[in-house]
């Protein structure tokens, strides 16, 4: 055991169930909004695996999103209601763009979605009826073709031009309420990720299809979380990279229980802003 993998193995760490893809024929898909009759929601159905996730904040300081695909960073905010939408896009929105440009050095970020998600005990994750709830399947947001097609639906007189640069899918997620106690998010190190671990699946929304990437499980990947996240913290999640040098593209991640969880805990409540970020080389 070389010296990182023995730093690796002496951090905290806690067991929990993450949902990777079951085997399936034909590609995944799941539908946005109640499915035709006779079909299921999703075909994406899944494989649970009790696998360790590894206490992040003792190498905090030194995660990258070109190496392990996550990053903690510091953002204070003086939002004051996340549920406000006129708040969020007016407030929020400027300043996560301002700060993005600077912390990743881009030339230019486009904010083209937000979702704000509550959980509440034994809901259904249904799209326009209030709060989203967690994600709890392990995912990336985008694939290597719904990345660049990102690019063309919100910023279709430009895209051709800013896809001869790099461009990047970045999530920002932070915690409305914190600290989280109750389920947090794990990300999975973008090294430990074979190409074929990650599947293409369809979205399937009334007016168009998305694609997003499931994962099926593979017993080298290693996964991270960031215990008890404040609201003055937040994690940026690389969902695509267009650039091709060895840098993790892609950094699957969901959503978990978390077996040391208070039974009183607040439920988690959460933002995450879905960015382009554009660079010219």
């Amino acid at each position: 055991m070389g010296l990182q993998q023995a730093k690796l193995e002496s951090l905290p760490f806690v067991t929990a169930e993450l949902n990777y893809l079951a085997p399936t024929p034909g590609k995944p898909r799941t539908y946005a909004f109640d499915p035709p009759p006779g079909e299921p929601k999703s075909t994406a159905l899944p494989e649970p695996h009790n696998v360790p996730i590894f206490d992040a904040r003792l190498i905090a300081a030194n995660l990258s999103l070109d190496r392990e695909g996550f990053a903690l960073v510091r953002h204070p905010t003086i939002v004051r209601n996340f549920y406000d939408d006129k708040e969020v896009t007016g407030v929020y929105f400027p300043a996560v763009e301002a700060f993005l440009k600077a912390t990743l050095k881009a030339d230019r970020v486009f904010i083209f979605d937000h979702t704000v998600r509550k959980r509440v005990e034994g809901a259904a994750d249904i799209r326009g009826a209030g709060p989203r709830q967690p994600a709890t399947r392990v995912h990336v947001d985008q694939t290597h073709r719904s990345g660049a097609n990102r690019v063309r639906e919100h910023l279709p007189d430009e895209a051709e031009e800013l896809l001869k640069g790099r461009v990047q899918v970045i999530n920002l997620w932070r915690p409305i309420r914190g600290p989280v106690l109750d389920a947090p998010l794990a990300m999975c190190d973008g090294r430990t990720v074979e190409p074929g671990d990650l599947v293409a699946s369809d979205l399937i929304y009334p007016n168009r299809s998305g694609e997003t990437y499931s994962m099926k499980y593979n017993p080298n990947h290693r996964w991270y979380y960031i215990p008890e996240m404040r609201t003055d913290e937040a994690l940026l999640l690389k969902c695509y990279d267009s650039a091709t040098d060895g840098r993790t593209r892609f950094g699957p991640h969901t959503a978990f229980t978390d077996p040391t969880t208070p039974a009183d805990a607040p439920p988690r409540e959460s933002i995450e802003l879905r960015t382009l970020v554009f660079h010219r080389n």
